[in-house]
This record gives C-alpha cells, structure tokens and sequence, in this order.
C-alpha cells in the first residue's frame, strides 16, 4: 500500500489541525484514488505519477466511484465533496494549481431546518426525564441547553473540561480547527450546569471532561443522538429533530430578534461570513411560511 495516504493524513492533523474524522475520511479518499490510478494506468502511483493526472483522468475516477466502483455510488453531494477532497490530495502531492481544472457536480444548497423554542425546550425537558439516573437527566439537560442557549456544536459541548468552573457569563469553546472564542452563557445555560455539577458523582479536576457518562468516562456524542432520537418519536417530533438542529434554532431565533450577522458569526464560530448568510435564508422561509398561512390573499 503506498505511503502517500498517511503522509497526507499526518500534514492533515500536523499542519491543517483537522479532525480525527477529517483525517480518516480524506486519507481514504487519497487511497482510493491512488488504487484507481494503479488499475486505470497500469502501474504504480507515486508523487511523481499524480503530478501528471488529468481532468479525463479525474471524470473518470468520479464516474467509477458513482457507478458503484471502490465502494461508491455516490450522490452530488458526495461526489462534489469527493473531489474538492482528490484535489487537496493533489495540492499536497506536487504543490498548489497541481490538480487539474474540473467542474464538480452542482449541488442544490439546502437550508438548515429550525425548530421553535417550545420545541427546542420540550425536548430538552423529554430526554432529561427519560433518563435513568437523575445526574444523567441534568447532565443531558445542561448539554442541550449548551447547544440551544449558546450555539455550541455537540462536539464542542462534549469538549469542554472542567477548566469552565467556576462559570461566569462567559465561557471560551475550542471549536473547528482548534479555533477558539468567547461565547456567552445566558442564565438559564449556567444554571442548567451548574445542576449537573452540583450532582455529579465524578470528580471533576480541571483537564478532565466536563460531562461524564455512567462509567466516568467522557460523555459520547452518540448517546446525546441517542436520547434526542427516542424523544423526538415520544414527542412526535419530525426527524429533522437532531441535536445539531438545535443549533440551527439558535442562529435562527437570534436572526429573527435582529441579531448582527458578523455577530452571528462570531457566536457560531464560522470562518467565513457565507455560511452564517445561510441563516437569512431560513429566515426568509419562516416569514414566507407565516405570511401564506395568515395573509387573506396568501
């Protein structure tokens, strides 16, 4: 197997500080395409041998994946995100411009589904009562307040380390790319922790994770999906009802309160102003959907 993949993969978590995710998925990405090229061209691939790849070389690779080739069948979106990773892959290899010019396949933008805050707040309060030990109820409570009072992203809300307390108004989140800001902590947010805290049966020292699951261990994003996943159908909540959703609702409340949209952005942690934009899209949508139910010439 070439050593190209993992070479890619450790500039990746080296140099781009991407996640673990991250890594394993663009590592793959750069082993299919190294496994293709061998068969397409018959020969070994090397750095020099991906200097001289083609755009018809690149059709070709996309349209093996989509038609089911190395575990494929891949949708637009898929497809798109397939090459934007070949192309980093390529970047890396032999230096910026090194991958060959090649529309990717349009991708319909879709927009970030929101919930209502009688929403969002029942299904804090569901998963919190359906919870098997009372800790566990208020730590699933504090969590998703977390991701609903505060903007976070569920990963960056299982992140955070008992170096928080004592809690003030504020607290810093270590998001993507380790990239860090100052978010604030709305009463009931700091309240909702401070309840988990007051009853967790695990020690919390200042490195050690904030929200602990059963055993002690960190908290899995897994069993907040989990518990989200069972009280939504309890609730009968659409499945668009995610923990993430709840982070949608967020940015999207704040926006129809007037909010500032680099201030926004600052909240969410985006890197870039167009994928806050989004967020007016939905809003649009929410107006929109009000106006045809109340307008009488709707």
């Amino acid at each position: 197997m070439s050593e190209l993949a993992p070479a890619y993969g450790a500039y990746l978590r080296r140099d781009r500080r991407r996640s673990a995710h991250t890594v394993r998925a663009y590592e793959a990405t750069a082993n299919r395409l190294i496994a293709f090229l061998a068969q397409h061209w018959g020969g070994a691939v090397d750095r020099a041998a991906l200097a001289r790849v083609s755009a018809s070389d690149l059709r070709a690779y996309l349209a093996h994946r989509r038609s089911g080739g190395l575990g494929g069948d891949l949708s637009n979106a898929s497809a798109a995100r397939e090459l934007s990773a070949v192309r980093g892959f390529l970047e890396w290899a032999n230096g910026e411009g090194a991958a060959p010019r090649l529309s990717g396949p349009r991708v319909k933008k879709g927009v970030p589904r929101p919930i209502s805050p009688d929403e969002a707040w029942a299904l804090a309060e569901e998963v919190a009562e359906g919870a098997r030990h009372e800790w566990v109820g208020a730590r699933d409570w504090a969590v998703l307040l977390l991701l609903y009072g505060a903007g976070l992203r569920i990963g960056e809300a299982i992140a955070l380390t008992g170096a928080v307390i004592p809690l003030g108004e504020t607290i810093v989140v270590i998001g993507k790319r380790d990239k860090t800001r100052i978010v604030p902590l709305l009463p009931p947010v700091r309240e909702a922790i401070e309840a988990y805290l007051a009853q967790c049966p695990w020690p919390l020292a200042p490195g050690a994770p904030l929200f602990r699951g059963v055993r002690g261990g960190a908290l899995s994003p897994g069993i907040v999906r989990a518990g989200v996943r069972a009280a939504r159908g309890r609730l009968g909540l659409s499945e668009r009802t995610t923990p993430h959703a709840l982070r949608h609702s967020f940015a999207t409340h704040l926006l129809g309160r007037g909010a500032d949209l680099r201030a926004l952005q600052e909240l969410l942690g985006h890197a870039s102003l167009s994928s806050t934009q989004v967020y007016t899209a939905v809003d649009a949508a929410h107006l929109l959907d009000v106006y045809r139910a109340a307008h009488p010439r709707s």
